[in-house]
């Protein structure tokens, strides 16, 4: 067997791996996305859909992983195949916990509708329905960063992260108020926290997912550094 056919083969098995990636990723934004609409249109159906999505994403995380490996053992690859390879351990760890955010939403909506939801925490429904817009365009474009590879998209996710943090910090504010002036509010409050803590989670693993997209490409890691030093650092 010849060089040359060992690297089609190789190209093969990236190739795979990466669209099983990508397939893992959109069935995590249908995720979010449901969970989002279930939290806005306080659907208990919609939320026991998000719910039963999770055992299949874990099941593909740990069905990549095992692949991934398996071919990190036999192809031994160097440069940029391993930094793709160690990429996509990074992405399906981070698609998978943004999964898991999702699932916590719906489990949230759930006990939201079985308590009641008050009128006036009804209004900070629209508010959260922003942040959720937010995170899920952040999840798409680093997805799309990912099929790419392409930097200046994720360069764009890191730019817009700071903007899901200023709409969570702003709500947590309103939140507190309501908690102050009602304490009738405080056990839905709480669980309205905690749902725009797991929205702002998924853009963080959005995030991270853009953060890999450059590391793959460039070869550097660009963690915990402000965007405008990681624009400096990717030129």
């Amino acid at each position: 067997m010849n060089g040359k056919h060992l690297s089609s083969q190789f190209d093969a098995e990236l190739s795979a791996i990466s669209t099983r990636v990508l397939e893992m990723g959109g069935l995590v934004e249908s995720q979010v996305v449901r969970a989002v609409y279930a939290l806005s249109n306080l659907s208990h159906e919609t939320a026991a859909q998000v719910m039963s999505a999770e055992e299949r994403v874990n099941a593909m995380e740990v069905e990549i992983d095992n692949d991934l490996w398996t071919i990190i053992a036999r192809r031994q690859p160097t440069a940029r195949d391993l930094r793709l390879l160690m990429a996509i351990s990074k992405a399906i760890a981070n698609l998978e916990r943004g999964g898991d955010e999702a699932a916590r939403i719906a489990r949230t909506v759930q006990r939201l509708l079985d308590a009641g939801v008050s009128s006036r925490l009804r209004v900070l429904l629209a508010d959260l329905d922003y942040e959720s817009t937010l995170a899920v365009n952040q999840l798409r474009k680093a997805l799309d960063a990912f099929a790419r590879l392409d930097v200046a998209k994720a360069l764009e996710v890191l730019k817009s992260d700071n903007q899901i943090d200023r709409e969570f910090e702003g709500l947590m504010r309103k939140l507190i108020t309501y908690m102050m002036e009602d304490p009738r509010t405080i056990s839905a409050s709480i669980d309205l926290v905690f749902v725009a803590k797991a929205i702002e989670r998924v853009g963080d693993h959005a995030k991270n997912l853009a953060e890999a997209v450059i590391y793959v490409v460039k070869g550097t890691d660009v963690r915990h550094n402000p965007v405008d030093s990681v624009e400096s650092m990717v030129r």
